[in-house]
């Protein structure tokens, strides 16, 4: 399964897609050497992505995490599963279509820039998008359950079952989506890691044709 390079990386891709935690930091810390390589890769000439499957951070807060940790980063370098999630829908949906909104701030605004407009669970609507949002209501979750088995179409941004947290592994965005699914018999068109839209996306906003992608999940990654 494992393949092999007569060149060394930097030299063979363009563009390395970095997954997050795990790769590039792990909780609060760089992991070691991390920003030190990313910075060789830069000088090499290969374009650095940071993708993550978290809907709910938008990419100027992702940058400035990584800033802080002392890896250079743009929030033109930040893709997010919010952003791919938004894309499939306006490939889909018409303009200012309206979505149901269940999940964070960085999928509202990854909404919003694409030309759709968020609503309610009760309101009006051509399609319902999830991703992790760590206050979204119980009563809320089974309202767009109900939407979606009646034939609301459904996107999720991620199907990743676990989240590091400071408290240690908790349940993912992909707890929920398994839950939706196995109530309503639908299954979600997925957005984030380890399906396409996400890597797609990434290429489109960040360019290169000969990408690498970098994770710690086979899962996910």
């Amino acid at each position: 399964m494992l393949g092999w390079s007569d060149q060394e990386l930097c030299d063979a891709h363009d563009l390395v897609m970095l997954d997050l935690d795990g790769v590039v930091y792990v909780g609060g810390a760089a992991v070691p050497r991390a920003a030190e390589s990313i910075a060789t890769s830069r000088d090499r000439g290969m374009r650095p992505a940071f993708i993550t499957n978290n809907a709910s951070r938008t990419p100027d807060t992702v940058a400035d995490h990584l800033t802080r940790l002392g890896v250079r980063a743009d929030a033109s370098d930040v893709v997010t599963s919010a952003q791919a999630a938004a894309r499939v829908l306006g490939a889909r949906l018409e303009a200012g279509a309206r979505v149901v909104l269940l999940g964070a701030d960085g999928l509202e605004q990854a909404l919003l820039a694409e030309g759709l407009t968020p609503v309610g669970v009760e309101d009006d609507a051509d399609a319902v998008v999830t991703g992790y949002g760590p206050d979204v209501l119980w009563r809320d979750v089974m309202r767009a359950a109900v939407r979606i088995r009646d034939g609301l179409r459904w996107v999720a941004s991620n199907t990743d079952m676990s989240i590091p947290t400071p408290y240690g592994t908790a349940p993912g965005h992909g707890v929920l989506v398994e839950t939706l699914r196995r109530f309503t018999g639908v299954d979600p068109v997925v957005a984030g890691k380890p399906e396409r839209p996400l890597l797609e996306e990434t290429i489109r906003r960040v360019g290169g044709e000969r990408p690498l992608m970098v994770g710690d999940r086979l899962d996910t990654d």
